[in-house]
This record gives C-alpha cells, sequence and structure tokens, in this order.
C-alpha cells in the first residue's frame, strides 16, 4: 500500500514544491501517492503550510506527521486538534544560508558605514576609517539553528559574537549565555543586536525599553527573526533619543508593513520585505522526503517542535 502524503498549502506553493517534491520523494524510494487532494482518512503525512484549507485535524485519523513547509510553527502549535508530531522546517542549505547571507551582509554594511557612501548628497569627503570587526562586539539574541549558522558566520569573521538563548547552547567561539541573568549581560553595551528568536508568549517584546536602555548608545538593531520580538513604540522612542542609532528590519506585526506605519517614513529605518530567509524547494523538498523516509522504517524524525515550548 502506498504512503498517502497530502500536500496542503496555497496553489502557488504547489506549483513551486510539486516537481522536486516529487523528484526528492522518488530518490528516496518510496511507494507514495502525493496530491492537493484526498480522503482525510487515507493521509499518512500532511505537508503542511499553517495559511492552507486544512485547519481541522481530526477527519486525518491516519495521519502520522504534519511537517511544517515553514521554519515558524506559531500558526500551529496552537492547533488543540493536532494532536501527532509537527516537524518545522530546518533547511540548512535553503533557509539557513540565505539567512546567513542578509545577516552578514547587514552587519557588515553597519559595521563598515556604508550608508554614508551610498548615499551621500552633499558629496562629503570623509576618510575616518571603520574600526575592524574584533572592535565591534555582536550580541544575537537566539541560538537555534539559524542563530548559530549566523554567530558562527560572523565570527569567522572577527567579530567578537555573544550569543543568548533560553537553554543553555555551545558553539565553538562564541560567548554563549542564557536565562534571564544571560539576556541582561548579552544586551549590556552591544553595539549590533541580531534578532533570531521564535515567536512565543516568552519572547513577546523581548527587544522593549528596558533591553534597548541597556544597548550601547547608538547601537544597530537588526530583526530578521519574528515582528513581535520588538516593542514597536519603544525602539521608534529609542531611534528618535539617539540611544538607538537605527534598525533594519525584515519581520513586522502585521504584514505586508501598512502604508502608513512610522517605519516606512523614519530616517532611521531601513524596511525589507520578509526576504531574510526564504524555503528553497529543491532543498526544503529533500528535508521533507527524509523525513517521510524515516517515518516510514520507523526511525525518529528530524526537527520535532515541542509543542509546550512552541518551537
Amino acid at each position: 500500500m502506498p504512503t498517502n502524503i497530502l500536500f496542503a498549502a496555497t496553489t502557488d506553493r504547489w506549483a513551486d514544491y510539486e516537481t522536486p517534491l516529487t523528484a526528492a520523494l522518488d530518490a528516496s524510494g518510496l511507494d507514495y501517492r502525493l496530491a492537493t487532494d484526498m480522503p482525510p482518512e487515507t493521509v499518512d503525512y500532511i505537508v503542511y503550510a499553517p495559511n492552507s484549507a486544512v485547519q481541522d485535524f481530526t477527519p486525518y485519523t491516519r495521519l502520522k506527521a504534519v511537517l511544517n513547509l515553514w521554519a515558524g510553527v506559531e500558526n500551529v502549535t496552537g492547533n488543540e486538534t493536532l494532536t501527532v508530531p509537527l516537524a518545522r522546517m530546518v533547511d540548512d542549505e535553503g533557509l539557513g544560508q540565505g539567512m546567513v547571507e542578509w545577516v552578514t551582509g547587514h552587519v557588515l554594511r553597519h559595521h563598515l558605514g556604508m550608508d554614508a557612501h551610498i548615499v551621500n548628497p552633499g558629496r562629503t569627503w570623509d576618510d575616518t576609517a571603520p574600526p575592524l570587526s574584533k572592535d565591534r562586539p555582536v550580541t544575537i539574541l537566539g541560538l537555534g539553528t539559524l542563530g548559530q549558522a549566523c554567530a558562527s558566520a560572523l565570527r569567522g569573521l572577527g567579530f567578537p559574537v555573544t550569543g543568548w538563548s533560553r537553554s543553555a547552547k555551545q558553539v565553538p567561539g562564541v560567548r554563549c549565555l542564557n536565562g534571564a541573568e544571560g539576556l541582561g549581560a548579552a544586551l549590556d553595551g552591544a553595539r549590533i543586536v541580531v534578532l533570531l528568536l521564535p515567536d512565543t508568549a516568552a519572547t513577546e517584546s523581548t527587544l522593549d525599553a528596558g533591553a534597548l536602555a541597556r544597548l550601547a548608545p547608538g547601537a544597530v538593531v537588526l530583526n530578521p527573526g519574528r515582528g513581535p520580538l520588538i516593542d514597536d513604540a519603544a525602539l521608534l522612542a529609542a531611534l528618535d533619543s539617539g540611544q538607538v542609532g537605527h534598525a533594519t528590519l525584515d519581520v513586522f506585526r502585521v504584514e505586508p508593513l501598512p502604508e502608513d506605519h512610522p517605519y516606512w517614513a523614519h530616517p532611521k529605518v531601513t524596511v525589507t520585505p520578509h526576504i531574510a530567509s526564504a524555503t528553497r524547494p529543491e532543498s526544503a523538498a529533500r528535508v521533507i522526503a527524509e523525513n517521510i523516509r524515516r517515518g516510514e522504517a520507523g526511525e525518529p524524525l528530524l526537527h520535532l517542535v515541542d509543542r509546550a515550548a512552541g518551537y
């Protein structure tokens, strides 16, 4: 009997994934059936986007696991009808590399002061050299797969990197802190802060007025993680006072960012449209196929979500 796999996502996602996912499943050696519609009681696995039509998992009585297409799972962990294992998307080749490139690019942009030369209407000749990377500490809040990859890349460029996470982590060459006291120490005097925490009740407004006050005056904030990690009013106040010198933001509480939002017009804010890291269908399909192969072979699934922790 073939393994029945339901692809539950928007039609544009199916157009992107049908060919690479079919190829990856073929390469896995599975006997399978892949479709966007099948009787719920026959489905073994759901390849899932939280914005799909499937919101009630109760009819899927044969379901073995749900494989999320997105790295973020905050929109599905609270679904009480989902009682089978949930795996998040961890795609080092696509998501990971994309995040590393966005983070290192914008860290270097602010470290080197590139904006002053790219936008220089007065043709000012200021030959002040930027500091070397060894003199510019970077703090990363969140040491999951993406945070660790970014921390290692920045460390490789010579930046002293401090990483903070809820539980203790170890990353070679990185000062790793955890817990409430560790968060304060990670923020104290930070010159560049990168937010890569998950979106949970515990991380809501991690960067609030108190946290922003602990940064070095004129610090730079980069948020490619989740919009709710920042208290927007507190960040705007810190930008206006000069406590924060610039904020480069890729994620927001409401997306697309409303046209009248103050971030658009603020001279110290750069808005990027949620492009820091995207799932690449070719590499993501291989991750999905491997998890289905594991499930059918009785092996542990990769990247399982801790539903209690929310990620």
